[in-house]
C-alpha cells in the first residue's frame, strides 16, 4: 500500500472546502469535472430505467445491449472493426487502466507513460511491482510525447506503453505521424500492449482525434479506454469502457467479477442513450469550451510571470509560472490561501510538471474571469 499514489485534485478539493466552511470564497478550477448538468435526455433515460426494474445485477462484463452500441460506436469514430466481445463496462473508466495493467503487468516489467500525465498510470504501475518509465512531454512540443524519446526507452521489458490524447493536464495531442512512429516501433512485439486513454476524445478544438488502434496491425495491441464522464457530464453516475483483444476482455471481466460484480444497471441504459440519442448539448459544451478556452489562455498570458500555451484537446491549460520565482506548490498553495483560487500544481502530474500549474476551465467564463484577477492580484501583492 506505500507504493500507492493518490490524486492531488480531490485532496486540494477538500482543502477548498473546508476553506469555504471558514466563510472564504473559492473559484474552483482545480477539478476535472464538466460544470454542466448530464442531458435530460440521458437523465430521463436513467430514470426510466428504474421505473422499469433495471435494478439488480448484470454481466460482469456489462449488459449485451451496451456493449453491441460501444463496438458500434468505436468502428464509426475510430474506423476498426469493434465486437461486443472485446468490450468490458466497468464503473467509471480508470478501472480499466487498474485492470489491464493488473492484468498484462508483472513485478520487474516496464510500462512507459507521459510525465507530466495523470497520476494513477504511476501510481497502479508502482503497485504491481513493475517500474515506470517517464515520457518527458515538453512545452517546445506542445506537450506531446516524443517519438523517438520513446523509440529510445523501449527495451525486452517493456510490456505496455500508456497514451493519452487529448492529454491531461497539459490539453496536448498526439498526431497521426507521432503514433505512427510508435507503432513502428512494437510491430514485431506482440508481448507489448499499448493503453490508449481516450476519456477526451470528443474534447477537441483543432484538427482530427486520432487513436492508435486504427493504424495498421495495431488493434489488437491496443486497450481503448473511454467512457461518459467527461463529454457526457456524467462523472457521478460512474460509467466507462475499455476495449481490446477478446482474450483480454475475458480476463478484465473476470476481475471485475472478483471486485466490483458489475456496473450499475441502470446506468447502463441511460449510457445507451448517451450514445445513440442526440449530440447538440455535446456539441454545445464542446463550443462552450472553447470560448473558455479563449478567456483563460489570454488571461494567463496577460499576467506578469506567466505564459501559457493554448491546448487543442481536454479543459485544461497548463501554464509555465516559472518566471513568478516560485516553485508550483508554494505557488498552488499561495493562491488557494490567499487569492481563493483552487489550482493543481504541476507536480501533480510527476516531476516534469515543476514550473506549471493545472487550472480547468470547466468553469463560467465569469468565475474564469474572477479567478484571473485574483491571481493577478496575489502575484502582484507578494
Amino acid at each position: 500500500m506505500e507504493s500507492l499514489g493518490t490524486e492531488t485534485a480531490f485532496e486540494v478539493l477538500a482543502k477548498a472546502k473546508a476553506l469555504e466552511k471558514q466563510g472564504k470564497h473559492i473559484v474552483h478550477l482545480e477539478i476535472g469535472e464538466p460544470d454542466f448538468d448530464t442531458p435530460k435526455n440521458i437523465r430521463e433515460a436513467g430514470i426510466k430505467a428504474i421505473n422499469a426494474g433495471y435494478t439488480h445485477y448484470g454481466p460482469s462484463a456489462g449488459i449485451p445491449e451496451l456493449r453491441e452500441v460501444i463496438a458500434q460506436y468505436i468502428s464509426k469514430t475510430r474506423g476498426v472493426k469493434a465486437d461486443p466481445d472485446e468490450v468490458v463496462v466497468t464503473p467509471g473508466a480508470k478501472p480499466i487502466m487498474f485492470f489491464t495493467i493488473l492484468a498484462c503487468v508483472n513485478p520487474g516489467d516496464e510500462v512507459l507513460y507521459p510525465n507530466p500525465g495523470f497520476p494513477i498510470y504511476e501510481s497502479v504501475v508502482n503497485f504491481v511491482g513493475a517500474k515506470p518509465v517517464p515520457i518527458p512531454l515538453k512545452e517546445e512540443n506542445d506537450f506531446r510525447l516524443d517519438p523517438e524519446y520513446v523509440k529510445g526507452k523501449i527495451t525486452k521489458k517493456t510490456k505496455m506503453i500508456i497514451l493519452n490524447s487529448p492529454e491531461n493536464p497539459t490539453g496536448g495531442v498526439l498526431t497521426r505521424e507521432d503514433l505512427k512512429v510508435i507503432a513502428d516501433c512494437i510491430a514485431d512485439r506482440d508481448d507489448v500492449q499499448v493503453l490508449s486513454d481516450e476519456i477526451y476524445s470528443r474534447l477537441i478544438y483543432e484538427g482530427k482525434d486520432e487513436s492508435i488502434a486504427s493504424l495498421p496491425g495495431m488493434k489488437d495491441k491496443t486497450i481503448i479506454l473511454d467512457g461518459f464522464s467527461k463529454t457526457y457530464a456524467m462523472t457521478g453516475w460512474r460509467l466507462g469502457y475499455g476495449v481490446m483483444r477478446k482474450d483480454l476482455a475475458q480476463k478484465v471481466a473476470q476481475l471485475m467479477t472478483n471486485s466490483n460484480s458489475c456496473t450499475c444497471t441502470f446506468t447502463q441504459i441511460a449510457g445507451i442513450e448517451a450514445l445513440k440519442g442526440p449530440q447538440d448539448e455535446v456539441e454545445m459544451m464542446v463550443g462552450e469550451f472553447k470560448r473558455r478556452r479563449e478567456v483563460i489562455v489570454s488571461g494567463l498570458n496577460n499576467i506578469k510571470g506567466i505564459t501559457c500555451k493554448k491546448p487543442r484537446g481536454a479543459f485544461y491549460v497548463f501554464p509555465n509560472i516559472t518566471r513568478t520565482g516560485m516553485d508550483c506548490r508554494k505557488l498552488g498553495d499561495y493562491l488557494l490561501n490567499d487569492a481563493g483560487v483552487a489550482v493543481l500544481p504541476g507536480t501533480s502530474f510527476g516531476k516534469y510538471g515543476e514550473g506549471y500549474l493545472r487550472l480547468s476551465f470547466a468553469n463560467s467564463i465569469e468565475n474564469i474571469k474572477k479567478a484571473l484577477d485574483r491571481i493577478e492580484k496575489a502575484l502582484q501583492n507578494r
